[in-house]
């Protein structure tokens, strides 16, 4: 009895060779995602905008970042000496969002303080505004990118559920698409969501080193024109 055992045990159990003479298919991530139906459209949209935004911004913002360590030196040797039109020309020339901010506060230069503060920090807030344009949708990416995937896991599961129903015989290759749908759009939907989530936090932690610039800059200015007359 024992040895009849062991010769149906041997006889059921694969060998090594077989399993390594059995194909094995293997899937791209091309072929992968396309396993994800329709709803991977919306998907990949989200990611190109995603990317596209991200660097675009960051160029932008690391641009208004960057100025000369001495600029705030020079407007001072130009106010204090008089020259107003040398200090709204290197203003001009340096293109950054605090030297528009400078310019317009010498341009009101003989106004009220408080009226030159005002005009100041209006220019501060248009080009706050022009730093974080787009990151909106960033944010409104990295929220609906995974809702978009789990859309996909849920008509992914109605697509099996369907198969089952209007099928005889059911068996894993049948539910294999639906199934597929569903979790490949979640997977990407959360890809998505974590991309766009990680691009907004780092630009907005870049915008607040240039709002932090922009406020000691124009902290600086005002202490320079209540500066006592030499």
């Amino acid at each position: 009895m024992y040895i009849t055992l062991l010769q149906i045990t041997t006889d059921t159990i694969p060998s090594v060779s077989d399993l390594a003479a059995e194909p094995s298919e293997k899937l791209s991530l091309i072929e992968l995602a396309f396993k994800g139906g329709i709803i991977m459209i919306p998907i990949a949209f989200l990611l190109l905008l995603t990317v596209f935004i991200f660097f675009e911004r960051y160029f932008t913002i690391r641009k208004a970042a960057r100025g000369d360590k001495n600029f705030m030196l020079n407007i001072r040797d130009y106010i204090s000496n008089g020259n107003i039109e040398a200090a709204k020309m290197l203003c001009k020339n340096t293109e950054t969002p605090y030297a528009r901010m400078i310019e317009k506060g010498i341009m009101r230069i003989g106004s009220p303080l408080k009226n030159i503060e005002v005009a100041v920090e209006n220019v501060g807030k248009l080009e706050l505004y022009r730093m974080e344009k787009n990151l909106a949708i960033l944010a409104l990416a990295s929220g609906i990118g995974p809702m978009i995937g789990f859309l996909g896991t849920v008509t992914g599961m109605i697509r099996a559920f369907y198969d089952m129903s209007v099928s005889d015989q059911i068996s894993p290759k049948l539910l294999s698409s639906g199934i597929y749908e569903a979790m490949v759009t979640t997977v990407a939907g959360l890809i998505v969501g974590i991309i766009a989530n990680l691009a907004y936090n780092s630009l907005l932690s870049l915008v607040e080193k240039v709002i932090y610039k922009m406020e000691a800059t124009t902290v600086e200015f005002m202490d320079l024109l209540q500066e006592p007359a030499a």
